[in-house]
């Protein structure tokens, strides 16, 4: 089996005719290449512009003698993304597998490492590879997710702040726009492999390892769900926590009020200008016992009554 980078119409020629399997692995093609395709291997012009266009959806597309497959892989992004998705395009033969994709694609470099380490069993067995790769740079990040979650979870309780619900909202956009991509590309693999295993003169190979790669694309749709439901505990918890602590707060700002109301009362009673009181109450004895000594008295009754009834 050979790999190539680049669109060697020669070597290309010498493979085909050789009835050769090979590996063409594109990085940021552009007309110019979606030209040289149709002209060497006579792709279809739809196939070839969907080649060109990013953001689709994942699907296969069977064009006779090839298939047309659009496919996601997962990376860590960078900034303030967890997650960087890979879209990777690909032509899939009995003769031949090509890959396009924009900048460096982690997975496929790992399925190409693994491939020249050991020979391939079978033509089929690369293209297993390839979806393997891809299907399984979820788990990494998913598995970073996860962690994040059991640490905001921790840091909820301990001190939670605002920023704590603009990182869930974040996680939540991340797992939506995941759950965009994964539920089709499992349905995908669920219908699709038959199709896959039957293109024309691809050499047959066990149907088990595609069953594996589905069934790792079920666990990934699984997690993916079991986050979100995670997720929406943690928000509610977020903000079950902030309530309970504007309720703490508001109990204490009353059991401040409360103190301070008989305190006003005497205070204001003692200071109407009425002539018994201005004229009656002149000595420091009764200064201390009716002044001070009621102040001390109302709030040494209310802290009494606060700790009987546990406000404090």
């Amino acid at each position: 089996m050979r790999f190539l980078q680049s669109i060697d119409r020669d070597e290309i020629a010498g493979l085909l005719k050789r009835d050769e399997y090979f590996w063409l692995d594109l990085r940021d093609p552009g007309e110019d290449e979606a030209k040289a395709l149709e002209e060497v291997f006579s792709f279809h012009p739809l196939a070839l512009e969907d080649m060109l266009k990013r953001g689709q959806r994942p699907k296969l597309d069977d064009f006779g003698e090839y298939m047309f497959l659009v496919y996601y892989g997962a990376g860590k992004g960078e900034g303030d993304r967890e997650v960087a998705l890979t879209e990777v395009h690909a032509f899939l033969s009995g003769g031949y597998i090509v890959t396009a994709h924009l900048g460096p694609c982690p997975a496929l470099m790992e399925a190409r490492k693994q491939l020249e380490a050991k020979t391939p069993r079978s033509e089929q067995f690369v293209i297993y590879r390839v979806l393997d790769g891809l299907t399984d740079s979820f788990f990494p990040v998913l598995d970073g997710l996860d962690e994040r979650m059991e640490g905001l979870d921790q840091e909820i309780f301990e001190r939670p702040a605002p920023a704590q619900l603009e990182e869930i909202t974040a996680l939540r956009r991340e797992l939506v726009a995941l759950r965009r991509i994964v539920t089709p590309q499992r349905d995908l693999l669920a219908r699709g492999v038959d199709d896959i295993l039957e293109i024309p003169g691809l050499e047959a190979d066990s149907r088990n390892y595609f069953r594996d790669v589905y069934d790792h694309a079920i666990r990934i749709s699984d997690q993916i769900d079991s986050y979100r439901d995670l997720l929406a505990g943690t928000r509610d918890a977020y903000l079950s926590v902030v309530s309970n602590r504007l309720n703490q707060i508001t109990k204490q700002l009353t059991v401040v009020a409360t103190i301070f109301l008989p305190l006003s009362f005497i205070v204001g009673f003692f200071g109407q200008n009425f002539k018994w009181l201005v004229e009656g109450i002149g000595s420091e004895a009764d200064f201390l016992v009716l002044g001070i000594g009621s102040l001390v008295a109302s709030v040494i009754a209310l802290v009494v009554w606060f700790r009987r009834g546990s406000y404090i």
